[in-house]
């Protein structure tokens, strides 16, 4: 006798019960059977109540009174009622199939005295999943999380219940709470756990690790969100076997949005050190659930720490950019193509397409794109650093629409287009106010597309390798030109450390944070567009001057704005917040190092 329930066009349950059965008498089922498209299986046949129940009794006492066990899938109740009935604590129960609980009734039927002992986990979203149950763990005193997995929910869901129990079994192999907690920066060198992804200036970080002699380890991110279970155990692994101070990574990489990665950090009391070299307001708002008093952001910019702390973070400090003083060297500039001498060179993206991507994927209303070039144009123009306090006071009208927007992430889009338009027009000014001196313009095919129409034509070089190829290219340029994305007002850009530890000379925009960088003597800027044209004529023909001023800003890079400078200051920064003092005759002895 069944009873079929559909789930949804893809999948089918139904009840099984006794055959011997009176028709409308109440009868529990003694079996479920699922169907997936041609493929359907039952979930104990054959081996009836025994393939649920067979898997508890292999867990000795001293397992199931060490941990707490959690039960993926409710089957048709055998294992969870003998799991209650061996263990005295509580249980979780994952289950996401509402259909099943309907048929089987095996938690209906718990007495209450049971059921207030099972921590039902019913979300359909595995992060959802693991986010409750760490919530749960920490609620009774952090003891390991041990997965029983059902087979039939195996065969069911292996995505959802597959990867729950993998990452399960990962906190119950490594067993990290008891055994990778501990006080922090006790040493006079700290350890450092790197987590790293395809993102450049990962590699920095661990070269300038290599270079003060720094002990760290390398977590690797994969592209694909199937990999997350590897990192994980990746993780957990890492933290017991390395025993980190504490862990680095850039612009919140490997931090997931459901905030499980900050609270198994914030357990473990192993402090994150975030180092944003991108706008974090175009990231960080992802993330509302991830604030933790062990996580500490860093910023290239030092215009973001009000707002930054304005959003939670109690930690937020200021760290500009660096360079790599051995990649970008003078000696670097040997065998270069002929096409690379410039008297005055660009290197940058013309933003054309970013931009006209941005805004067809963005799909925004027409209130907003109508006056969107004006908009931009105007926030070339202005001071302000938030495009939507910019809105705000400026354009009341449109501030209204795109606080109509559906959502944080639609409304960050459309900051994201206008910053993007601002920097492409006001890279565009700046190159076009050159056009007379012929410069080499090096970047996408948008520059071509930009000055179609221009009488006078510069040079066009398409984009070059950061690694293998700009090193050596500045030294080839007598005025190495640099205008600032509209994204950092304030703030400066790689460009005005790498240029000069190349040995070459950099024509920059000012910003005010370059005065806590350079001296004046140091970096030539030029406070307008307008201005930058008659400083390059000057410094292409006064040669002593402009070699002079190059070598002073090198000083200076390689005195104070090395990625070496940068680390220091921001494990320093960390020892201060999460660390015990280092004893003093570690510290004599680390100086005269």
């Amino acid at each position: 006798m069944t009873r079929p329930n559909t789930r949804s066009d893809q999948v089918v349950f139904r009840a099984i019960f006794p055959s011997d059965a009176a028709p409308g008498a109440h009868v529990s089922p003694i079996d479920l059977e699922a169907t997936i498209g041609a493929r359907t299986f039952t979930m104990l046949a054959p081996g009836g109540p025994e393939r649920e129940t067979a898997l508890i009794q292999a867990l000795s006492a001293e397992q199931l009174n060490s941990a707490l066990p959690v039960l993926l899938g409710c089957g048709m109740g055998h294992a969870l009622k003998l799991l209650l009935e061996r263990c005295s604590g509580p249980v979780a129960v994952v289950e996401k199939e509402h259909e099943i609980q309907n048929l089987s009734g095996a938690l209906a039927a718990l007495d209450p005295q049971d059921r207030q002992r099972v921590e039902l986990v019913s979300t359909d979203n595995a992060n959802d999943a693991l986010s409750h149950l760490t919530y749960w763990q920490s609620s009774h005193n952090d003891l390991r999380l041990m997965p029983v997995a059902l087979p039939f929910y195996l065969r069911l869901d292996r995505a959802y219940y597959g990867r729950l129990q993998k990452e399960l079994a990962a906190s119950a192999r490594f067993d990290f709470w008891s055994r990778a907690s501990g006080p922090r920066f006790t040493g006079s060198q700290p350890r450092v756990l790197l987590i790293t992804s395809k993102y450049f200036l990962i590699g920095e970080v661990e070269g300038a690790c290599r270079k003060l002699g720094i002990e760290h380890k390398l977590v690797h991110i994969k592209n694909d969100t199937v990999a997350r279970t590897d990192f994980v155990e990746q993780l957990l692994e890492a933290v017991v076997s390395f025993r980190p101070d504490c862990c680095i990574t850039l612009n919140h990489m490997g931090v997931d949005v459901e905030g499980v990665l900050m609270d198994l950090l914030a357990r473990l009391q192993l402090p994150l050190a975030s180092w944003f070299v991108d706008n974090p307001h175009l990231i960080i708002h992802l993330y509302s659930r991830c604030v933790s008093p062990w996580t500490t952001l860093f910023t290239w910019d030092a215009d973001n720490i009000e707002s930054l702390r304005a959003a939670g973070f109690e930690h937020v400090f200021y760290l500009p950019l660096g360079t790599d003083p051995d990649r970008f060297h003078p000696d670097k500039a040997a065998n270069a193509p002929a096409a690379w001498q410039a008297d005055i060179s660009f290197v940058g993206n013309s933003m054309i397409y970013k931009v006209g991507g941005r805004l067809k994927h963005g799909r925004f209303p027409r209130d907003l794109l109508l006056p969107f070039y004006k908009v931009s144009q105007a926030f070339v123009e202005s001071d302000q650093r938030s495009v939507a306090a910019f809105l705000h006071d400026c354009f009341p009208q449109v501030f209204s629409r795109y606080e109509a927007l559906p959502d944080n992430e639609a409304k960050l889009a459309y900051e994201t287009a206008i910053t993007w338009q601002a920097t492409r027009l006001y890279r565009n000014n700046c190159v076009r106010l050159l056009l007379p001196l012929k410069p080499l313009v090096v970047g996408d095919d948008g520059w071509r597309v930009e000055f179609r129409h221009d009488p006078i034509q510069p040079r066009y070089l398409d984009a070059l390798s950061y690694y293998a190829e700009l090193p050596s290219f500045y030294c080839h340029s007598l005025v190495n030109f640099n205008c600032t994305s509209k994204q950092m007002k304030g703030a400066v850009n790689q460009r005005i450390f790498d240029v000069p530890a190349a040995g070459a000379f950099v024509l920059t925009d000012w910003r005010p944070q370059m005065e806590q960088l350079f001296e004046q003597s140091e970096m030539i800027c030029y406070n307008e567009p307008d201005e930058a044209p008659e400083l390059a004529r000057y410094y292409l023909s006064h040669s002593t001057e402009r070699k002079k001023t190059a070598l002073r800003a090198r000083q200076r890079v390689l005195a104070c704005h090395t990625w070496t400078h940068r680390l220091q200051t921001l494990l320093e920064q960390m020892r201060q917040v999460y660390g015990t003092p280092v004893p003093k005759n570690s510290q004599r002895g680390r100086e005269r190092a």
